[in-house]
């Protein structure tokens, strides 16, 4: 098993070195999922969104999704993963233009970026919150209510939740789009903005690392979009191009997740049965905006 480490991991993504060291690495003209039998690791984006996938202060890369990820692959003879970090709005063009071969990042799944990559079957469940001042002042519990209120609310750049608020009408000014979620917490508790909307497990997982902050979590909150509930679905998302890849990687994680093994694999990140998606769930009635739960 290959892992970089962070100074490894930030050379790639910075220096644009990634598609230069996998030059190296078996035939290019090979799928995705050839290459990684043959060289033994496959690359992975990541965002450095906890509890989805970073760096732990180590340098081990790891999160819910990596960690499923290397399960998935072992099944499929893949001994590893070495991993590529983006900020989240440059995760789609980065597998597009190459430099992973699989987006690891927990992405939610939503209809406009079905139709420019290949999701996986739903990884996981995320309902988005808001991290807002204890006690919740401003009683911020829709975006709907966001926007009647007129709040001024921070997101993570290029984000399902920006896309909700846009939906849900809050106007573009009162939107401040943040690289990272430590930014936004940021945000949030210097009273730039009076709330940050992303999923409820990722800001639990940031309030945990910044006790006294003198924020909280809202409970987790329904989103509507053209007037219908969201299903707050996360996935692997692939090149459109290696269908061979995703099915295979389908196949293997339908296997965690009705086996038990995903619920262990990814506890320790916060994860618990609530989070496992329903069997019947479908990538295509997701994308299509027809799922229901």
């Amino acid at each position: 098993m290959i892992v970089l480490n962070r100074r490894h991991l930030f050379a790639l993504a910075g220096a644009g070195l990634a598609g230069a060291a996998a030059a190296g690495c078996g035939s290019r003209s090979a799928s995705a999922l050839q290459r990684g039998r043959e060289d033994g690791v496959l690359r992975v984006g990541l965002a450095g969104e906890r509890p989805y996938g970073y760096s732990a202060p180590d340098g081990t890369v790891t999160g819910e999704q990596p960690e499923v990820a290397r399960a998935v692959l072992a099944k499929l003879g893949i001994g590893g993963i070495e991993a590529v970090q983006v900020g989240f709005d440059g995760l789609i063009s980065g597998l597009q233009q190459g430099q992973f071969d699989v987006i690891a990042a927990g992405m939610t799944i939503t209809p406009g970026r079905c139709g420019q990559v290949a999701f996986s079957r739903p990884d996981f469940l995320a309902p988005p919150a808001f991290l807002v001042p204890d006690g919740n002042p401003r009683g911020i519990r829709t975006f709907e209510g966001v926007h009647r209120a007129r709040l001024r609310l921070g997101v993570l750049r290029g984000s399902a939740e920006e896309e909700y608020a846009s939906a849900a009408g809050v106007a573009a000014e009162n939107v401040t789009a943040f690289g990272g979620q430590s930014e936004l917490f940021r945000a949030v508790a210097a009273g730039k903005v009076d709330a940050g909307a992303l999923t409820r497990i990722s800001l639990l997982h940031e309030l945990s690392r910044n006790p006294g902050s003198g924020l909280t979590v809202t409970p987790g909150v329904t989103a509507l979009v053209n007037g219908a509930r969201v299903v707050p679905a996360g996935a692997f998302a692939f090149a459109r191009t290696d269908t061979d890849l995703r099915d295979a990687f389908d196949a293997a994680l339908a296997e965690l997740h009705s086996s038990g093994e995903w619920e262990k694999l990814t506890a320790p990140f916060g994860f618990t049965s609530d989070n496992l998606p329903p069997r019947d769930l479908t990538t295509r009635a997701v994308c299509s905006g027809t799922a229901t739960l």
